[in-house]
This record gives structure tokens, sequence and C-alpha cells, in this order.
């Protein structure tokens, strides 16, 4: 009898082995997951770093910008403590317009605390982001020496914000057991004003100015409420008449109210200035309130951009109510040796027929639905706007409105009479001022209110610099590296 055939089977040299293929598989997807989500994380940082650097650059140029409109740039000195209440401590205009344009940049999705963002100023020899405070000419601040602004902070004044994104929330990082991580970044902003600069050893040339969007109207260089001065020394640039004037007890020529008036004739279309041109005429009428300013047109060359609807009539109104962006005011630069010379337009008679002045300034303004106001009876000068605003924020104090404006000044100090045969001027500086009111008479008068001078003198060879910067306004603002 066979006896049936078994097979005894050996164990399986791999059974010991089984599952662990998905073991292999769960600990990569775990690798994998957790290296992708710290990469999320870590490009969600470097999202945040950029976006708190855009904040600190807001932040930066706004201080700067506030500095520029504040006037200290003309009080060199401090003679008034016009310095105090613009950046003089954490309350100060131009620090809180710095916390507030930082925290309109949101980091990581949340908005940075006030905590977060630090101040400082400095100028001239100082450290840039040192000092803390720019009330005095010694002011307290974090560094060790201590270090104390110079007069060269009004002519170079820079402001440095640092902020710090403190807690951003972190995702997939948490399985390192890491909660939360920080952002910081840091931008300086200066607001240079050549104005003397020449006086100081920062500065062995007086830099000139070329700004843009400049209002057509030359005026003479001559102070109209300090009679027999002028705005700037046409030697060095420097302001003649430092200091900002608000209230009846300081004196300077920010701050200074006066109206502009056509120094044309009363020819319809065409400017006839009297011979000579200096003294301007006192060309004022019983509804111009002394004191008073003459001004005659500047040539506009090219066509000026922005314009609105409401000025189109011709070129010299397009430019007073638009950004005149081609005319080059070569500030510094004689006439006599300037490739385009600035010239008068002896074809415009700004009061005359069709009233140019009036319609232009009318319609850049908003006069007759709510111009912005200024009120100068205290440091810094609040600009309020007001219905005809086209951001529609009436009753909020604002920096920038249409009503501020920039104005060349021509050096008046002798020499042929205006003529057409003779209609070249040499620039030796700007005024930067708020219109207050357009006057509804024939002689193209306007109300203005001094908030800035920059002065570059008119030697087109030797203390002048050749290279001009572009800008907005006489005191241009930008971001800079700190060295």
């Amino acid at each position: 009898m066979l006896k049936p055939f078994i097979q005894h089977r050996r164990p399986d040299a791999r059974q010991g082995e089984r599952g662990v293929t998905m073991a292999l598989v769960a600990m990569s997807m775990f690798a994998v997951i957790a290296m992708a989500g710290l990469s999320i994380d870590l490009g969600t940082l470097y999202q945040a770093s950029d976006e708190a650097q855009r904040a600190a650059d807001a932040g930066a140029l706004a201080a700067a910008r506030t500095i520029s409109m504040s006037g200290i740039t003309g009080d060199p000195t401090n003679q008034t403590n016009s310095w105090q209440p613009v950046c003089g401590g954490t309350s100060s205009a131009a620090t809180l317009a710095a916390i507030t344009a930082a925290q309109q940049n949101l980091v990581g999705g949340t908005t940075i605390p006030a905590s977060g963002i630090k101040v400082y100023y400095s100028g001239g020899s100082n450290s840039p982001g040192t000092v803390a405070d720019c009330s005095t000419l010694s002011s307290p601040t974090l560094s060790t020496p201590p270090e104390s602004l110079t007069t060269a902070f009004a002519i170079n004044p820079i402001a440095t914000v640092a902020v710090t994104q403190p807690s951003l929330p972190t995702f997939f990082s948490r399985i390192w057991g890491r909660t939360g991580s920080s952002v910081s970044a840091t931008a300086s902003a200066e607001a240079f004003n050549p104005s003397g600069s020449e006086n100081f050893s920062a500065s062995a040339n007086v830099v000139p100015v070329q700004p843009r969007c400049v209002k057509p109207w030359i005026v003479p260089n001559a102070d109209p409420l300090n009679p027999g001065k002028t705005f700037v020394n046409t030697t060095d640039g420097s302001i003649t008449t430092p200091g900002v004037q608000f209230g009846s007890s300081t004196t300077g020529v920010i701050g200074e109210t006066f109206t502009l008036v056509s120094d044309c004739g009363n020819t319809p279309g065409s400017c006839n200035p009297p011979s000579p041109d200096n003294p301007p005429k006192s060309n004022s009428s019983p509804s111009t309130p002394p004191p008073t300013l003459d001004y005659v047109p500047a040539t506009v060359s090219g066509t000026p951009a922005a314009v609105p609807n409401c000025a189109t009539a011709d070129t010299y109104q397009e430019a007073i109510a638009g950004c005149d962006e081609t005319t080059a005011y070569q500030c510094g630069v004689q006439a006599s040796s300037a490739t385009n010379p600035t010239t008068v337009d002896f074809t415009e008679n700004p009061g005359r027929h069709p009233r140019d002045t009036l319609r232009g300034t009318e319609c850049l303004i908003h006069q007759g639905t709510g111009q912005d106001q200024i009120q100068n009876s205290s440091l810094p000068f609040p600009i309020i706007a007001e219905g005809g605003n086209p951001l529609k924020i009436s009753g909020s104090q604002i920096t920038s409105s249409s009503s501020i404006v920039s104005l060349p000044i021509y050096d008046s100090g002798g020499g042929a009479p205006f003529s057409p045969a003779n209609n070249q001027v040499t620039i030796v500086g700007f005024l930067q001022v708020f219109i207050n009111q357009a006057y509804a008479n024939p002689d193209g008068n306007v109300s203005v209110t001094v908030l800035n001078v920059a002065g570059c003198g008119n030697g087109a060879s030797g203390n002048v610099a050749s290279t001009a910067i572009t800008g907005t306004s006489p005191v241009p603002v930008r971001l800079i590296t700190p060295p």
C-alpha cells in the first residue's frame, strides 16, 4: 500500500517583511508632507518679508513727505522751534504719518502693531537711523555715544522707519514645534533741499533742482513781506529770511501769505509788463488785499498732462489745471548758458480774456465746489480736505492736495527789462505754496501761503553743479540706502 505523498513547505523567507512597504510609504509621505509644509511656510515668510519692506518704504516716504511740507528746511537753525511739532517725539506729525502709512500695508494678512514701528531722524553728519527725536539741535538719541542733530538736518533731513511684525502664524511647521515667526525691515528716505547746501561740508556744490508740474507763474526774487529782501541768495542759494511765520510773535518766509498779481498790462491777448520790471508794479485792486507779488506768464513747452475738462482753453490754462511735465525750469543755470532757457510768454495775458489764470486755478483747486483749506496758525500747518476733493474725504487732514503747487523764482536783480526780444529769465529758486483762492477780478490774482522755499543761486559755472534733480516738488523726496 502506497503512502500518500505529503509535501512539507518551508517557511517563506520574506514572510516577516510583510507590511514594511506600507510603513516606508507612510514614513516617506510624512517626510514629503513635512518638507512641503516647511517650504510653504518659508514662502509665506518670504512674502511677509517683502510686505514688511513695502510697509517700511511707505512709512519712510510719508515721514519725509511730511518734513518736506512742514517748512523745516526753511528754518535750518530751528529758531522758531518749528522742528518739535513735526518730528519731535512719537506724537509728532512726521512720526504719526510714518506709522499710519506703514500700517496701511498688511504684513502676513494683519496690521503691524504701533509698537512694532520705530521712526528715527538724522541728517548731515549724523548716521541714518540713530536720532529718535529731532525737536532740538541737541536731541536725545539711541546711539552710544549720543549724537546731536546739526543745522545740516534742515538741508538734508532723513527719516528711517523700522517695522517688525512680531507674530506671524505658521501652519505646517508646527510639527517641528515652531508656533510663530517674525519679520522685520528698515527703510530710509530723505527730503533734500538744496538751499544753502554749499555751506556744509557734506556738499561741495549747490545742487540745482528741476521740478516737474511747476505752474507757469514766474515770480521775482523779492519777498513782499520783507521789503528790500530776496527770497533766496543768488550766490549760494541760501534762504534770505529763514524761519516759520505763524501767529504774531514769529518771523520767517515760511507761512507768509500774499497775493500773486499779473504783471501784464491791460492789452487783451498779450502781456506788456512795465519797463523796467524790477520793482514790480503792484497791480492790486480793492478786491485784492495786500501784500502782493507780481508774476509773469511762462512759456509752456509741449502738452500738459492730466488736464481736467474744465480748463482746456489753451496750453497756459492747461498747465495751471493739469501737470506740465515737459517745461524745464532749470534752477541754478543762467539763461545765457541754458540749453532750453526759461522764457516769458508775451502772447499770454493771464488776467484778460479768456481770464486763463482764474479759470485754470478754479479748476485746479475745485474752487466753488469746496477747495481744500490750510490752517497756518500753528505748526505743522494742517491741510483740511473739503467737499471738492476728488478723494471724497471731506473734513480729514491730508498731506497732499492739488492746491499745493511750485512756482519758479527768477533773478530780478537788474539787467535789461522784459520785452519780446529779451524774454529769457534765470531761475534761482522755487516757492512751494498753497493756493488759498483765485480772485474773480480781471487781473488774474491768486492768494497763496508759502510752504517751503528752495534756492540754488545763478552761477552756471563754479559753485553750482550741472546735474539736475527731477520731481514734483522743489524739495524732492526719495528712498535712499544709508551708507
